[in-house]
């Protein structure tokens, strides 16, 4: 009967010490999930932090290209070298003095034509 006694305290002081430890071991759990929690969330930070200075600096580079670009464009396009060009590649020569006609009718001629009111009359063209 001692023994059966025995066990029985021995089982109680462990469910007591169980009980009484519980608490602690939910604190220090709930701890250190929030240190885990906290230090994954300042990992994610700092490498978006990374990848944006990283796209900053793509940025900079893709507008210096742009830059480049245009001022290549504006130097392409010049008249002197589109000149050169139309004269060196394609034959061509500057026209003569009297050999361009325009064939477009005056502008006075043009607008005698139109109705006073544009919006009067719509079965003929301006």
């Amino acid at each position: 009967m001692k023994k059966t006694l025995g066990r029985r305290k021995l089982g109680m002081g462990l469910a007591q010490i169980f009980w009484q430890l519980l608490p602690a071991v939910l604190l220090g759990a709930l701890f250190t999930l929030v240190g885990v929690i906290h230090v994954t969330s300042r990992i994610c930070v700092v490498d978006i932090g990374y990848r944006l200075s990283s796209m900053d600096g793509e940025i900079r580079s893709l507008v210096h290209q742009g830059d480049q670009l245009k001022l290549e464009m504006a130097t392409l396009k010049t008249p002197a070298r589109l000149e050169k060009i139309a004269r060196e590649r394609l034959g061509m020569v500057v026209p003569g003095a009297g050999t361009v006609f325009s064939v477009s009718p005056p502008l006075r001629a043009r607008q005698a034509d139109r109705p006073a009111n544009a919006f009067a009359d719509r079965s003929t063209p301006p």
